[in-house]
Parts: structure tokens; sequence; C-alpha cells
């Protein structure tokens, strides 16, 4: 059985409202990392060339004009779809929460069984108050647009649900059990470089379609990359990508992660979709060494790095995967590994020379290392710290669903026409 949801109406005024209330939220503050970038910057040891102002500067009226446009035609076609607040029947108490398996800055990741039709999801909890103090709506929305978009990749993660109370907002998301690749280079240090040679494909392919639908992803790292229970490759979270970038197309907003942050983001210069390239080089140069690129204990020192120290490889690995890296970790994004045919130089590229590509969309390249799971709350794979927390018992209170503070949050809440089936059973 599905869950239906009623369609209302909606006044020009209230659209008005919504329409302004996005329009003032794409002119705010930076996120908490360009406040760091700007502490940082302040001490003249760490980069004599870097301009400061230019760092920090927001990004261009014209882009933001576009933001605003592409937000108004989104609460248009919200509206349409009757996706907007009060619409979703859906409430906290529809679910029975077993085990964290996750926590950030603004809530905690829970694996949770849908008791409608007993299927297990992973249910991203996010605590509003804590959003709104920081100013990070807009991440949060942009999170719910990209998922929102229906994307069909068998490497990216999905939405069934969204919906809000008047203390937290809810995204019900495919549960992807295998743990992230954080959690499993934490064991053993390194992959085998066929092993990361998969990883990295099936990444590529998540990556390159999010570009070819005019989504840069911004923020890759392995803590962002789930294994599913077959073995295969989850890209999840999707609060700092940037959408409406088409080719050739360049936008300038500060943020990621500093181990992953390309050289051109750092600068504060305009960057294209290149830099998720960049992204995937970091990445599987921690998958085959053990750590990021350009690592440093001291954030000064890891940012000069990025910035100057010239890329050291050592020779465990093969001339093919040295080459790839070479090619994606380019500080010159104008000379990097796809800067000029995004994915399609990376499949040509000799490391990839044994992967078939449509198989490797199908799923039918068998990963070498596959889950061992006892029971679909088999959380082996996620890190301790996590699951033996208690499970808050306010995530399953109905504290007056869908439609309170909704000013602040609108739209949000989303449940399709009919839910068929779970990923993860």
């Amino acid at each position: 059985m599905g869950v239906t949801q009623p369609r209302g109406r909606m006044t020009h005024a209230k659209m008005s409202g919504l329409v302004s209330f996005f329009t003032a939220m794409l002119k705010g503050k930076k996120d908490d990392f360009s406040d760091f970038i700007q502490k940082m910057l302040s001490n003249h040891q760490i980069c004599k060339h870097l301009d400061r102002q230019k760092i920090l500067r927001q990004e261009s009226v014209n882009e933001e004009k576009a933001q605003e446009e592409t937000r108004e035609r989104e609460l248009v076609a919200c509206h349409q779809q009757g996706l907007l607040k009060g619409e979703s029947q859906l409430k906290p108490s529809d679910f029975h929460f077993v085990k964290v398996i996750g926590k950030g800055s603004f809530g905690k990741v829970v694996l949770a069984r849908y008791r409608q039709s007993g299927g297990f999801y992973a249910v991203k909890v996010l605590q509003k108050e804590t959003i709104l103090k920081k100013k990070e709506q807009k991440n949060v929305m942009v999170e719910r647009s990209v998922l929102m978009k229906g994307l069909q990749h068998p490497f990216l993660v999905g939405l069934h649900f969204s919906f809000q109370t008047s203390h937290h907002l809810y995204f019900v998301l495919d549960y992807v059990s295998g743990g992230d690749l954080f959690f499993h280079l934490q064991r053993l240090g390194a992959f085998s470089e066929p092993r990361a040679k998969l990883y990295s494909a099936e990444i590529a392919s998540a990556l390159g379609y999010l570009h070819s639908v005019n989504i840069v992803y911004r923020d890759l790292k392995p803590e962002n990359i789930l294994l599913d229970r077959d073995g295969h490759v989850v890209l999840t979270d999707f609060g700092l990508c940037k959408e409406g970038v088409s080719v050739n197309g360049t936008t300038q907003t500060i943020c990621g992660t500093p181990e992953y942050l390309a050289p051109e983001v750092l600068l504060g210069k305009a960057y294209s979709w290149n830099v998720d390239w960049w992204g995937l080089g970091c990445v599987l140069h921690e998958m085959l060494y053990g750590l990021p690129p350009f690592y440093s204990r001291s954030r000064a020192q890891m940012l000069k790095n990025i910035l100057h120290t010239p890329l050291r490889l050592r020779s465990s690995v093969s001339q093919s995967a040295q080459s790839l890296l070479r090619g994606l970790l380019e500080k010159d994004s104008t000379k990097r590994l796809g800067e000029r045919h995004d994915l399609a130089e990376l499949q040509n590229h000799s490391f990839f020379l044994s992967i078939n590509w449509d198989d490797l969309l199908a799923r039918k390249i068998p990963p070498l290392f596959i889950p061992t799971l006892s029971d679909p709350c088999d959380v082996r794979y996620f890190e301790p710290a996590f699951t033996r927390l208690p499970v808050p018992a306010s995530l399953g209170l109905s504290d007056m669903p869908g439609d309170t503070a909704s000013e602040d949050f609108p739209g949000f809440s989303y449940t399709p026409p009919v839910e068929f089936g779970v990923t993860e059973p």
C-alpha cells in the first residue's frame, strides 16, 4: 500500500512570500568553512599570493539572479505537484527507529523500519534550531532539491520521503548497509589496486551523470561514499551540490572539506565541474596510499601543500595508476584530466582499460569485497561510536507535523503517490 497526499491551494501572496524567502536566503553569509579560510589567510605565513578579498567574495550577481529564477520555478513546480506545506501525511511515529548509524553537525542518521511496509530506510534527522542558528537553510534545501530530481543512477542514493515537524526535518533515504569507505579504510589502511579501480570507476560514473544534469557535487570524500549490500559504491549527501552549472559554466562559492579542496576553490577563482575530478584524485590517492595526497596535521601547512607542493607518488602502485593520479591532481585546472570532455576522458585512460563501462553501469562487474550481513538490522559496518548511541526518544514524537515553521523550509515535505519496494530488505 502507498501513502497518498491531498492537494492544497496556494495563493499568489503565499507564493510571493516563498520566493522572497529564497531571495533573502541566497544573499546570506558564507558557511563556517569560509570563516575558517578568512582566519587562516589573515596569517601572512600561509601564503603571500592569496587575495583575501577575492577568496571571500560572494557569487556574482548574475549567478544569484539565476539561482533566484531556478528556485522560483521549483516553487511553482512544487505547488503544481502538491508537495508544499501541510500536504504530507507522514509523521515520525510511522517509523520505528532502530539504531543510530551516523552523526553530523545538524543531527543524526538512523536506521528505521517503515511500519506500513516493513521496509528499512536510513532516516536523516536534522535539527531545525541548529540549522537556523548556523544559517544553513540553503544547503538543506539544495539537498532536498537535488534528491527531488529523481536521479536515476545505480551509484547514487535515492529519496523516498521527506517531512518535517516543529523541531526536525526528516529525509527518508535508501538504507545502504555496507558502511562508508572511511570506515573500511580505517580498518585496512589502504585498498588493493583492483578494488580501488572498481570503486573509482563507479564514483566517476556517478559524478559524470551528475555533471550531465548540470550538477557539481563538490564534497567528494570517503565519508560520503557508501557500499551497498552487494559491495557497490553509493554516493550520498548532496548538501554542497551546485545546481545549474552547464557545459563551460562556472561558480565561485568556497565550500567542501579542507583535505579534498581543489586549488582553484581555495584561491577563490571561478571553477567548473572539474573540481569533482580533483576530488576523485584525492579519494583514489587515499584508497591506494592510505592518506589524501597533500595531507598534513597542520591545516595551514595542508592548504600550502595543496597550492604549492608538487605531487609525489610512491612506486608501490602501477604506472597507469600514477598517471591517472597526476592527471586528476593537476593544480592547473585548465590542464586537469576531465577538463575538456569530462567523464569520457577518464574512461579512455589506461588505468580503466579493463573496465567495461556498460557492464559497470549494469552492476555486472563483481566487487572484490561483499559485506557479510546477518539480518537487516546488522550494523557491523558502521562506526561503533555511532551505533552505541541511544536513539533519542524525541525522534519518534509527532510534534505538530507538516506545516509548522514551514516559512523557514517551504516545500520540504514530499510523499510520492505510491511507494513501491525497498532497496535494502
